[in-house]
Parts: structure tokens; sequence; C-alpha cells
């Protein structure tokens, strides 16, 4: 049997969707044949929905634990949320993590979504947890909203890790304070991760959680120079000007990057003609237009080149202080490789 790393996971139907839903199943066993401890699911709102493919990746494989990361707290009345994830806890055998994000504001407005606050995301998580032990919940009131009765099943005692994945220092600190797991997102360097990494176990800590108890996973681009140059652009350049195009601003005000350099981005006529995320619907031709409009050390924060000098960052990654690390972006057949080279060299 092949070794399991616990420390590095993958993401399903990474970026776009990739083959789709009928991928998904296949990937998941191939994930978990390679030795990846965690496999990932992003949502999109069209065939990305995370609790039927939560469901299919948790029933076709036996090991390696399945997590979103993520979906919303205030896309679901609280007891479907609740109840689909006691089912797949159970369905899996303890190994699902229910990972919830903030969210994009402009989205949820747009589609008449309530916004979601920080004290949202505290009310919520508190309340999760209590539905997955048996409370019955009267009259609550609280930031999340007012629900007259909240309960699953008196006899419930289910211990359900729970995942945030978090940008900003008050996030970050929440995730400290009451989540399992604390989800980083993609083009961090170092210095970001460091920092993040500091915010999320002192909180823990004042919080009278043990630090290491938390874990915070960095979310590291992989892209290796074995895909086809095509690809990669898609999967570097095309990745992160989707993430520019959603909240830009937080990226980069996160990164200290200059923010004069995603102005000039976004008023670029290529990128505005584009309908929809850059990953999905861009050309060749206006991708390579776009990498000239992105700083190169914006890009060099990805895993690149050999699968040795993947695995080197990787390593970096763990040693700069993130507990495990998402090889983000890529399949596990395009990461298997990488992963060879990852065993090959295991400490």
């Amino acid at each position: 049997m092949r070794r399991t790393y616990d420390e590095i996971g993958f993401y399903l139907m990474a970026g776009a969707g990739g083959e789709g839903p009928a991928g998904l199943v296949r990937e998941a066993q191939r994930g978990e044949e390679l030795g990846f401890g965690t496999a990932f699911i992003s949502e999109r709102w069209n065939v990305k929905e995370a609790s039927s493919l939560a469901g299919a990746a948790c029933a076709v494989t036996t090991r390696m634990n399945i997590a979103t990361a993520a979906t919303n707290c205030n896309t679901r009345h609280p007891l479907v949320t609740a109840s689909w994830a006691s089912t797949l806890h159970r369905l899996s055998n303890g190994r699902f993590t229910l990972g919830i994000g903030r969210g994009i504001a402009a989205i949820h407005s747009g589609f008449g979504i309530p916004e979601v606050t920080t004290a949202h995301l505290e009310d919520w998580a508190k309340v999760m947890r209590g539905l997955w032990h048996g409370e019955i919940v009267i009259e609550h009131d609280g930031p999340m909203g007012h629900y007259p009765v909240l309960f699953l099943d008196p006899d419930f005692s289910e211990d359900i890790r729970l995942a945030l994945v978090a940008f900003g220092p008050k996030t970050l600190a929440l995730g400290g304070r009451i989540f399992d797991d604390v989800i980083l997102h993609t083009y961090f360097p170092p210095e970001t991760l460091q920092r993040c990494v500091k915010t999320v176990k002192e909180a823990a800590e004042r919080a009278g959680r043990d630090p290491d108890s938390v874990r915070v996973w960095s979310c590291l681009a992989t892209v290796a120079d074995h895909l086809p140059e095509a690809l990669r652009i898609k999967k570097t350049v095309g990745r992160l000007a989707t993430y520019l195009q959603g909240y830009g601003d937080l990226l980069v005000h996160t990164n200290d990057w200059d923010p004069a350099v995603l102005q000039r981005f976004r008023s670029d006529p290529v990128v505005t003609s584009i309908p929809g995320a850059i990953d999905g619907k861009a050309s060749a031709d206006q991708l390579e237009h776009i990498a000239t409009l992105l700083p190169p050390e914006w890009l060099s924060v990805a895993a690149a080149g050999t699968p040795a000098q993947c695995v080197a960052r990787i390593r970096e990654e763990l040693g700069y202080g993130a507990d495990r690390v998402i090889l983000h972006g890529a399949t596990p057949d395009e990461l298997e490789p990488i992963v060879l080279e990852y065993g090959r060299t295991y400490p």
C-alpha cells in the first residue's frame, strides 16, 4: 500500500471544473491512490454544488479526507447545511470536514443573499457545533439571524471538523478561536503566509486552545513544467487574473502589492472584454496579453519548474509555518510526478 501524506492535499475539479462532475469520481480515487491526505471541493454556482460533489467523493474513497473549501453559510438554511454535513460525516466514517468562506459580497448582494460578517461566521459555527451535539436551539436571535427552533437529533454527538477560508486578520483570528482548520488563499508570498499563521496561532492561544490543534493550510499554486505551456499559462496567469476579477482589492491589500497594477489590469480592454471568469473563458491570445499586465513577482510564489523544484517549494511552505499544503490548481494525474518525487525524498 502506498504511503499517505497527511500534510498535502489537492482540489477536485480544480479551477473551472476540468472534466466536470463526471470526472470527480476518477479524480478522487486517483488522489487517494497517489497518497494525498485530503481532497478539497470548492463551490461554483453551475455544476460545482458542494454537497453533491462531497457526497460522491466520500462514497468512492475509503481513507482520504474530503473537505469543502469552501461553501457558504448564508446560501442554505442552517438545518440543511448541518444535516448534509452530519450525513457526510457518517457516510465517510468521520472523514468529512465542512469548510466555509465569507464569499464575495458583490455577488451575494446581486443575488439578494444576506451579507456575511465575522460575527455571522462565529455565530453560525457555534450553532453548528451545538446541533451536531444534540442541542435544541429555541428562539435563536444572533448575527446569523432569527430562528424560532433549530434541532437535528437530541441523541447526536458528532465531532465534525469545521474549516474556514480566511483572508483578513479578523477572519484569521476567528479561525484560531473557533475552527479546526484555516485555509489560506492562493498566491500568498512567504511574508503573508507567515503573518497569517502567526495571527491564527496567537488567536488560538488567547482563546485557551492548543495552537497546534488548529491546522493552517497553505494553498500553493502548483504547476510543473511537464505540463504544456498553454495549460500552464491558464493555470497561473488565468487563475490569478480570475482572483483579481473577483476580489482583487483584498488580495492586493493582503499581500501589500501595488494597487496601481490592479487598476491597470481592471481597465485593460482585453480584460473587460472577457465575459466571465478569465481562467474559464479567455483564449490563449488573451491570456498571453494578460500575462504582460501582471508583475512576475506576483506569479513567482507558485510552485513551478521540475517536480524536484515543486517539492522544494512545498517544503518551503511547511518551513514558513504552514501545517499542511494544498497543491492547488492541478488534477491528480497532473500532480503525479510531483507526488512521486515528494515520496521519493520523504524524510
